[in-house]
């Protein structure tokens, strides 16, 4: 019998979000918008949503494998945020931009198993390309 291994990106969210909070810095995610997510669609900018999750700002936080959840307030309403830990495409130091951002591959989850399927809408206009920010990045690997 074969197992699959587990793969390695729930670990380093959990050990670059512990990171940041031991360090003092506020920890966000950027994270892909799909039927997956539950993120609030008014807060959804080109299919991605950028979240703080640090203790100040959330909630009953939950790392495992496969999820990422907690509660948090938008516009002073309080939300369940459910992500899957795949959709995670990065986290982050606010005050730094130290952290680790992770590979998507299209069309296929963790695992390499098809992604469940996005509604599209035909008549919409195609997506510009995201800016590019300016300058130097700041990632740095994290020892």
């Amino acid at each position: 019998m074969t197992m699959e291994p587990i793969p390695q990106q729930p670990y380093f969210l959990r050990a670059l979000y512990e990171w940041c909070v031991d360090n003092g810095y506020t920890p966000y995610v950027t994270v892909k918008v799909d039927t997956g997510a539950k993120v609030p669609v008014a807060y959804v900018k080109d299919s991605q949503i950028v979240l703080n999750i640090g203790p100040a700002a959330v909630r009953n936080l939950q790392m495992d494998n496969a999820w990422l959840s907690f509660s948090a307030r938008f516009g002073g309403v309080a939300q369940v945020i459910e992500v899957p830990v795949a959709n995670v495409l990065a986290i982050y130091a606010k005050e730094t931009g130290d952290g680790m951002s992770f590979n998507q591959v299209a069309g296929t989850d963790m695992r390499g198993a098809p992604a469940a399927p996005t509604e599209i809408d035909d008549d919409s206009p195609p997506m510009p390309d995201p800016e590019r920010p300016k300058g130097k990045p700041s990632l740095r690997v994290v020892k």
